[in-house]
């Protein structure tokens, strides 16, 4: 029997994590899991929050996950972090790029990004691997597959075969940018905190 567990993927628009989200998905399906989805775009666009629960088991009836639920969380941004973080479970996992991206109250100058945001997750005691995954992806050749690496270091703590995973990008990417993104899903496969 598979036990339910949980991931929410947390970000800000532009960063990918629809198509994370859908390579998570296939992946977990050839794995032989029931996978639920839901996704929350907002402002997606503009450089909004973006959220995609996923839940998946031997049966699942709904994709929703509530606070303290979360088994994985995958933030995209550290502001993004904190902001979802008291929906990891207590012996959760916690992965975070340490990018920072303004939010609108930042851009248009009505308030500062806060300080020190990656120290209070450190210190909140979450079990957590922080990570330059934009530089990561710049060694794949593009700044847009953060969220691919982001992928390959969620990867690392899930019970599915690399061939799994391969066959869930063949699937997802579209094939011009499948070798850049199998490169850099590598990237953060390999990766060791």
């Amino acid at each position: 029997m598979k036990a339910t567990k949980s991931a929410l993927l947390v970000g800000v628009g532009g960063q990918g994590p629809i198509l994370t989200a859908k390579v998570l998905v296939n992946g977990l399906m050839k794995a032989g899991y029931d996978v639920k989805m839901s996704e929350v775009h907002g402002m997606s666009q503009r450089g909004g929050s973006v959220v995609t629960y996923v839940k998946y088991g031997d049966q699942v009836c709904s994709p929703t996950v509530e606070k303290g639920e979360a088994d994985y969380i995958l933030a995209f941004e550290q502001l993004e972090a904190a902001r979802w973080l008291p929906y990891l479970k207590p012996d959760g996992k916690l992965i975070v790029n340490i990018q920072q991206i303004d939010p609108m109250p930042v851009v248009i100058g009505a308030a500062e990004y806060p300080q020190g945001v990656l120290d209070a997750l450190k210190a909140s005691g979450a079990n957590i691997t922080a990570l330059d995954a934009l530089s990561m992806a710049m060694d794949a050749d593009s700044s847009k597959a953060v969220n691919v690496v982001l992928m390959g270091v969620l990867a690392q703590h899930m019970d599915l075969s690399r061939d799994v995973w391969d066959r869930a990008l063949e699937e997802t990417v579209p094939p011009k940018f499948l070798e850049m993104n199998k490169l850099a899903f590598s990237l953060g496969y390999d990766y060791c905190a």
